[in-house]
């Protein structure tokens, strides 16, 4: 199936999620990801603020936060995206495509300086593909990122498809964390 049906499929399904079984699979997933070892070892820590009932991340950032982690969430910049220092959810205002994203005013990490970073996508495969919304955003900025940094996709369960059609600037994820599971890809290094 082309990525472009894929994508309206399961951007239409979860959309159509209730709010009770969004928080369940976002709470579900998030501890989850909290078990994971790179996660508990990470020094600085990106994530995303959730658009269309995508996994939820603020059990992730209260975590993070609480265990004097760094915490960064991505910006739109010049087409580009960076990763800026957030404090407090409350410093994510509406930006790019109506994502909550920081102000110019937040501290700018070097992405070789991330050691951990959530990757949001409509969909990602059993290899540690994934496909996005289809900007290419995520993909031209990780294939900048350091050596150890370690690349975690979140997503719905049923989010989880047989095979995506990858391209060759698509980055694969090392991990893959979902309600139901946490999916280590072998062979995928950094």
């Amino acid at each position: 199936m082309p990525k472009g049906a894929v994508r309206s499929e399961l951007i239409a399904r979860r959309c159509g999620l209730s709010l009770d079984c969004w928080r369940t699979a976002s709470t579900a997933a998030q501890e989850r990801l909290m078990t994971l070892e790179p996660f508990r070892q990470a020094a600085v820590v990106a994530l995303y603020a959730p658009i269309q009932q995508e996994i939820d991340t603020a059990l992730l950032f209260a975590a993070a936060r609480a265990a004097g982690k760094q915490v960064l969430y991505p910006q739109i910049r010049d087409n580009l995206l960076q990763f800026r220092l957030v404090t407090d959810l409350q410093q994510l205002a509406g930006g790019a495509y109506s994502i909550p994203e920081p102000g110019l005013a937040h501290s700018l990490m070097p992405l070789e300086q991330v050691d951990l970073i959530v990757v949001p996508g409509v969909a990602f495969d059993l290899q540690g593909q994934r496909i996005g919304f289809g900007k290419g955003y995520y993909d031209r900025c990780l294939s900048q990122r350091g050596r150890h940094t370690t690349l975690v996709g979140l997503c719905h369960d049923f989010q989880l498809v047989e095979r995506v059609p990858v391209e060759g600037h698509d980055i694969s994820m090392q991990y893959i964390v979902t309600e139901r599971r946490l999916i280590t890809i072998e062979g995928v290094g950094t």
